[in-house]
Formats: structure tokens, C-alpha cells, sequence
């Protein structure tokens, strides 16, 4: 009994409070503003073409191919059947369609509109630029005289010497001209990974995997700096054009800024979550880039020491990173794919796709010659405005090496850019130049304009 008087009771007190809310909504509605149709029928519009604009697109695409089919079909003919007015047979009783002069303008104007649009949609189809024709390169120097892998190299500003470093620890000086040996340098306890030389001073700076990071004087050829403060190997490094700052990263997942005369570490870089494998630097915007393991290309403002954008365009590792010398863009090689950006902000500009291998360094020269060097031993040469790809060498293996030791460490052009430095597994150092005697005619491009050139993202 008492559970049937509860349960009338709720029911009651549930009734009374949507009576209440009831009435309270109905008595208000009075007070609530006049609906404004014109604004009403803009959020449709608004609505409907957020939903269903790319829709709309296609069918006033199909609408202007169908218009424009018309006006190249001409006027159709009667259907049979019909009278013409002018036969002999015409009576008071024909049906004479009525005619507006003024629509028929405008169907006419907005035929032509739709044939300019179609014209210039078709103009805009993507082509393949016809590329600029390369002389082919051919090896004519193999350097021996490393012990180890030789990781790195850098070619002294004045053009008369390079430097090369290697997995026997050694640092090595040699004559550009005739591929004499000059200096070797002794001073690390594990590989050498970075090389690189100053165009303001007479100094040499290499980094490995020791940790360590040295500056050398080169007229005594002695260390007269150590940089302390990577907590592991270090695997690149580059040199400010225009300050006196040197950059270095490596396998702790950062990249360090360095005041070279004072030491001091005046900024550390950090953002990547594997190791950086390279890192640039040049005087305009953006100042300092670096590539990681973890597939990122960063971009950093040295002032501030922080990131300024971070492109994921890449899904494997970015091995090297290249300045384009001329031109404000770089380029980034990965066991993906080639790709090239615009500076300042990192724009994508294009993929260079084929060279299937991992792809370890990068190098490129005035002329507008990309080269990338993979860990089978294969060089491949692209026109860089184009990403055509004109030569394909493998790099003989020094007799006596084993074939898998045919990988490709580092690459640099000398000053002028007519001479390929590369450095390599099986423990030689080789030189290539452009074949003088090549013409187009002995080596033309295979280009196929009918081709089109497709963009993968």
C-alpha cells in the first residue's frame, strides 16, 4: 500500500515539474526575436556549401563541358516530323517559338565564359619542364690511404686542398690537384664523422665518435680547442658563413650552438627524438637546419635557439641535408625519397624518386648537378629544377674490399663545382669530373613531354 502512495506521488510531483516547465517555455515565447528570413537562408547557403560545395564544383564543370559540346556541335536540326516555316505546306495554324533577343545574348556570353574556363583549366595541366642538358661524369682518381671506413670529407675554401676523416680515427690532408697525401692528423680515439674548414680563419674542426668536438690550428697543425658537452657521438657539424659559431649534433638528439673562440655552449638545440644525422647552416633565414633518425627536418631561429617549423613530410630516417648555392632552397635525402625545399619557411617543392637505396649524402654544385650517393654503391645525377635524373654509376669496389664494403659515406663539390669528392666503404676516396668530349648529341635526354611529371606527398 505504501509502495502504490510513493509511487502516485512521484508520478504526481514529475507531472507538476514538466506542467511547470511547460508553461514557462509557452509563456516566453512571446518575448523571443522575429526569425530574420535573409539571414536564415545566408546560414543555409553558408551550410550548404560547406557541406556539399566540391559537388557543386563538378556539376558547373559538367554544366560548362556540356554548353561547350553544344556550341562545337552547331545548332541542331528539326526533329522529324516538324514543319518549317518557310516549306510550301506552312499554314496560320504553326507554332512559332518565342524569342528573346536578350537571353539569347547571355547564353551565349556565359557559353564563351565557360569555354575560356575550360581553356584555362586545360592550360594549366601539368607538364614536365624539358630539363637542362648535363655532361655525363666519369671516375678519373682512386685515393688510398685510410685504414677504415672514410665518413667525411670537406674541401678547403681556397681550392687547393681537402680534408677526409675515417674509422681509423686519422685525419687526413690531401692535394686536390695531384691526390698527394700532405697531413695526418692524430687526435681522436674512435671514427671521425664531421669535417669542416673556415673561411675566416685558418682553423679545421672535426667532431666523432668519441664525443668529441676539436678545432685545429692549421698552421701547426695541433689542437688548440675542445668543445665538451655532447653526451654521445657526434655526427655532424657545420660553420657558421658569417659569425663566429659552430653547430654540432649527433646521436643525443640534440644540436649545439658553440661561440668557437670562447667555448661556451650558447644554445642547445633540442626537439628531435632520435639522432640528428646532419645539420646546415647558412647566413639568411632559416640560419640552421637539421635532419634526424626520427624522419623530422627542423628549421631554427639561432637567436632564439628554437625550433621555427618542423617538416614530417619524410617516413624514413633523413640521412643529409644539402644548401643549394646559389638558389634559397636545400634539399634532404632519406631511404624514401629525395625532396626539395623552399627557404624561408620550409616549402615543399618536389620529390626526386628512383634512387632506390638508402640514400647516405647529398651534394650539388652551381651548374644545378644534385648527386646523391646510397650504401650500395650507386651514384645518381638529377638536374635539380626538373628532378630529372640523367646518370646512373656504380662505384667500382677497391680490389681486395668484399662487395657489400661498396657504400657511399660523404660527397662534396671542390670551389668551382667541377669536381665530385666522394668517400666510401671500401676505405678509398674518388674523384669524378664531366666528360670534356660528351655533346648532346652523343648524349641526349630521354625526355618524354607527353610524360606527365606526378607528385607524391
Amino acid at each position: 500500500m505504501n509502495e502504490e502512495v510513493q509511487r502516485h506521488s512521484v508520478h504526481t510531483l514529475v507531472f507538476r515539474s514538466l506542467k511547470r516547465s511547460h508553461d514557462m517555455f509557452l509563456s516566453n515565447q512571446g518575448l523571443l526575436p522575429a526569425v530574420d528570413e535573409k539571414a536564415e537562408m545566408i546560414r543555409r547557403l553558408i551550410k550548404a556549401r560547406d557541406s556539399y560545395g566540391l559537388v557543386f564544383d563538378d556539376l558547373k564543370k559538367m554544366e560548362a563541358m556540356k554548353q561547350l559540346q553544344a556550341v562545337e556541335a552547331g545548332p541542331n536540326p528539326p526533329p522529324p516530323g516538324t514543319v518549317d516555316g518557310d516549306a510550301p505546306n506552312a499554314n496560320e495554324n504553326t507554332i512559332v517559338p518565342y524569342t528573346d533577343t536578350s537571353l539569347t545574348q547571355k547564353s551565349l556570353t556565359n557559353q564563351n565564359n565557360s569555354q575560356n574556363q575550360i581553356t584555362n583549366m586545360m592550360r594549366k595541366a601539368p607538364a614536365m619542364p624539358k630539363p637542362k642538358w648535363h655532361p655525363p661524369w666519369k671516375l678519373t682518381r682512386v685515393i688510398s690511404g685510410h685504414l677504415g671506413w672514410v665518413r667525411c670529407v670537406a674541401v678547403e675554401p681556397g681550392n687547393d686542398w681537402f680534408a677526409t676523416g675515417a674509422a681509423d680515427r686519422i685525419i687526413k690532408i690531401w692535394d686536390l690537384a695531384s691526390g698527394q697525401l700532405k697531413v695526418s692528423l692524430t687526435g681522436h680515439v674512435s671514427t671521425v664523422r664531421g669535417l669542416a674548414v673556415s673561411a675566416r680563419h685558418p682553423y679545421l674542426f672535426s667532431c666523432g665518435e668519441d664525443r668529441q668536438v676539436k678545432c685545429w690550428d692549421l698552421e701547426y697543425n695541433k689542437v688548440i680547442r675542445h668543445y665538451h658537452g655532447h653526451l654521445s657521438a657526434v655526427y655532424s657539424l657545420a660553420l657558421h658563413p658569417t659569425i663566429d659559431v659552430l653547430i654540432t649534433a649527433g646521436r643525443d638528439s640534440t644540436a649545439r650552438v658553440w661561440d668557437m673562440r670562447t667555448k661556451a655552449n650558447v644554445h642547445t638545440l633540442q626537439g628531435h627524438t632520435h639522432t640528428v644525422a646532419s645539420v646546415i647552416c647558412q647566413a639568411g633565414e632559416p640560419q640552421v637546419i637539421t635532419g634526424s633518425h626520427d624522419t623530422t627536418i627542423r628549421l631554427w631561429d639561432l637567436a632564439a635557439g628554437k625550433s621555427i617549423c618542423t617538416l614530417t613530410n619524410h617516413k624514413k630516417s633523413v640521412r643529409d641535408l644539402v644548401f643549394h648555392p646559389t638558389l634559397n632552397m636545400f634539399a634532404s635525402g632519406s631511404p624514401d625519397n629525395i625532396k626539395q625545399w623552399k627557404c624561408p619557411n620550409g616549402k615543399f617543392i618536389q620529390n626526386l624518386s628512383g634512387h632506390n637505396a638508402i640514400v647516405n649524402c647529398l651534394a650539388v654544385n652551381p651548374e644545378g648537378v644534385l648527386v646523391s650517393g646510397g650504401d650500395n654503391g650507386t651514384l645518381f645525377f638529377w638536374d635539380w629544377r626538373t628532378g630529372y635524373n640523367f646518370q646512373r654509376l656504380q662505384a667500382p669496389v677497391q680490389p681486395g674490399s668484399m662487395d657489400s664494403e661498396a657504400g657511399i659515406f660523404s660527397m662534396i663539390f671542390d670551389q668551382s663545382g667541377s669536381r665530385l669528392i666522394t668517400t666510401e666503404a671500401d676505405k678509398t676516396i674518388k674523384i669524378y669530373k664531366e666528360d670534356e668530349t660528351a655533346t648532346e648529341e652523343t648524349h641526349p635526354i630521354n625526355w618524354k613531354p607527353d610524360i606527365l611529371k606526378r607528385r607524391k606527398y
